[in-house]
């Protein structure tokens, strides 16, 4: 097969930022995503339907007014937030879902709920009031090694929460291990997961090994090769509660090559086309329009994108830029997978 059209794909997981880095980096995900889920973990955070609305306005300010994108709206939630806050974002067209970050689980996480008991009248409202929660599935016990962050958080965290608000709608986000799949594709209910385009491509050793390439480092960090296969399996599986989110992460150059470097890949510039090489490498390219197409709008309750994108494959490998200028910010590195990819999108 050397073409194939699909729905337009949506991002279930998305950062892009504020200022000249979004006006930057809006057009890469807007140029081959119909949606996307926008994270609420700017400085300060949007914590209110306001500050929902306001970056709404802001995104579509850095927009061109052909524009089709259509950002989806978090809130961040933090031990601060009231159910009133909840219930008016709930009974808006604006907010999709609202956000849980651990306490320093990751970027500008500070804000974040240091303890779910704390957030429990918060959760039951979202769960009378249908909203759903994405999580960033890590603890940040210091006793708790950077690498098993997530198993211990499904232990801790997730499926006691699960058991006392079983109505409560969970998205997992970017999973990162075997234990993470296994956990949702082994639940009966309101638990689905998304995957990101790094994460099926890049093993630990990929960031390690030769020297430490800053570039790939990310929160949840990337795991062991059987864990990385163990993405791949469920991303080609067809299983419903298995999308796309990319979780792509703009930061600049000087952000990202410093003695503390911040967390993220930037990968919205290439991801179909790189989803397109992993999903035929298995033999599994009939699956590819499920898991970026398909089953996100389903487990949000939204109707699939009505117009498609063709996906071509090439005798000569596709050039991609290696960075994006952001002005006097810096310019933001794009993911670069390590091998050759020959699927393009058609214009």
């Amino acid at each position: 097969m050397n073409k194939l059209t699909l729905r337009r794909p949506d991002d279930w997981h998305l950062h892009l930022r504020d200022g000249a880095v979004l006006e930057a980096v809006l057009p890469e995900t807007a140029r081959h995503f119909g949606r996307a889920i926008i994270m609420p973990n700017l400085v300060p955070p949007v914590v209110t339907l306001q500050d929902a609305i306001a970056y709404r306005d802001r995104i579509a300010a850095a927009g061109r007014d052909d524009m089709r994108f259509q950002p989806l709206m978090t809130l961040y939630l933090t031990e601060n937030t009231t159910v009133e806050q909840i219930e008016e974002a709930a009974a808006s067209d604006v907010v999709t879902a609202v956000k849980l970050y651990p306490a320093g689980a990751t970027t500008n996480s500070q804000s974040g709920v240091r303890d779910v008991a704390n957030v429990m009248p918060q959760l039951e409202a979202m769960a009378r009031a249908g909203l759903q929660l994405c999580v960033h599935g890590e603890v940040t016990a210091h006793d708790v090694d950077i690498f098993d962050r997530e198993a211990v958080f499904i232990d801790r965290v997730l499926e006691p929460l699960r058991q006392n608000l079983p109505e409560l709608r969970v998205t997992m986000e970017h999973v990162t291990t075997r234990d993470g799949v296994d956990y949702v594709m082994g639940s009966s209910q309101n638990l689905a997961c998304t995957i990101t385009t790094h994460h099926l491509i890049i093993n630990r050793n990929h960031l390690l090994v030769g020297g430490i390439r800053p570039h790939l480092y990310c929160l949840p960090i990337a795991k062991r090769e059987e864990h990385r296969r163990a993405l791949v399996d469920a991303a080609i599986s067809g299983d419903a509660r298995v999308f796309l989110g990319t979780d792509s992460a703009p930061h600049t150059d000087p952000n990202k090559e410093s003695a503390c470097g911040c967390a993220g890949v930037f990968s919205a510039t290439n991801t179909i086309q790189l989803l397109a090489h992993v999903f035929e490498q298995e033999g599994a390219l009939d699956q590819l329009e499920a898991f970026a197409s398909l089953n996100g709008p389903a487990w949000y309750g939204l109707p699939a994108n009505e117009d498609r994108i063709t996906l071509v494959k090439g005798e000569a490998p596709v050039r991609f830029p290696d960075k994006i200028e952001t002005g006097a910010d810096g310019p933001v590195t794009v993911f670069d997978p390590g091998f050759e990819v020959f699927w393009d999108i058609a214009d």
